[in-house]
């Protein structure tokens, strides 16, 4: 049984992506201090799992919603449905995402469009959707959207990857900028390499290296539930960037401190060195 709060009593929490990794881990955590939570995913199963388990295990309240972030059609239909059920959320977690890890050249147009579609795209559509609900609604609320230490750390294994997320960095600054007058916090969220089944779910190109991406990760040891700690601490405090972890934040400092050295690091790293995959 799970220690519960209340710190987050009442309020409406929506998160993407949350069958699994991050997503679960953050579902569960805005559940255990007090939250009804709305779990989403691709996944109908992995969605209803989740939801279940914050009945079953912390005694809380959680609804599943299946749906492909990367549609605008699914994504319109989906916050319609939430608001029309159970109000407009009060905090919103776009988490939702995919990765593609090899070579730029080995990349295809659709291995980018993917990426982007999901990664940024379905960011975007949170954002719009839900950040209109909660301006006309009028009493405030917070978007939080999960970035990586890949935003500001240049890797030439996730060119498709670190692009999407410096994006969804940036998008975070800009609304952050846009919503403060109406009581509305944003939140980027960075971590650095996290012991989640994203390597395993991964995509990869222009040579065989799973194994090691998915043993890298599961050696760092850094478990989604300290991330998810992060996520409720930065809706709390009303944080701008938060980079999670060792690397996360040395990467974060290094990037404003001389972003020459992160483009050295760059050219020489290599997945055994690195470990794999930053989020």
């Amino acid at each position: 049984m799970v220690e519960t709060g209340a710190a987050f009593e009442g309020r409406l929490v929506v998160v993407t992506g949350a069958g699994s990794g991050i997503g679960l881990a953050t579902a569960r955590a805005f559940a255990a201090h007090g939250a009804a939570v709305v779990c989403a995913d691709i996944d109908a199963g992995a969605a209803a799992r989740a939801a279940g388990a914050i009945a079953e295990d912390l005694g809380g309240t959680g609804h599943a919603a299946q749906v492909d972030v990367a549609s605008s059609a699914q994504m319109e239909e989906f916050s319609r449905n939430i608001v029309a059920e159970y109000g407009v959320p009060d905090i919103v977690v776009n988490n939702a995402g995919i990765a593609v890890a090899g070579p730029f050249l080995d990349h295809t147009v659709d291995d980018w469009r993917r990426t982007i579609d999901v990664n940024l795209w379905g960011v975007i559509h949170g954002c719009r959707l839900f950040g209109a609900a909660m301006v006309e609604r009028g009493e405030g609320g917070h978007i939080v959207n999960i970035a990586s230490l890949a935003a500001f750390a240049p890797s030439r294994l996730l060119p498709a990857y670190s692009t999407t997320k410096a994006a969804v960095k940036m998008l975070s600054d800009c609304l952050r900028a846009e919503l403060a007058g109406h009581g509305i916090g944003v939140s980027a969220i960075c971590p650095g390499f996290v012991s989640t089944p994203i390597a395993r779910h991964a995509t990869y190109v222009g040579g065989d290296i799973r194994e090691a991406a998915e043993r890298g990760l599961a050696r760092r040891g850094y478990p989604a539930e300290r991330v998810a700690a992060h996520i409720l601490r930065a809706v709390h405090r009303n944080q701008a960037v938060v980079p999670v972890n060792l690397e996360g934040k040395i990467g974060y400092a290094l990037s404003r401190i001389s972003p020459a050295a992160m483009r050295g690091l760059a050219r020489w790293s290599a997945l055994g060195r690195n470990r794999g995959i930053g989020r």
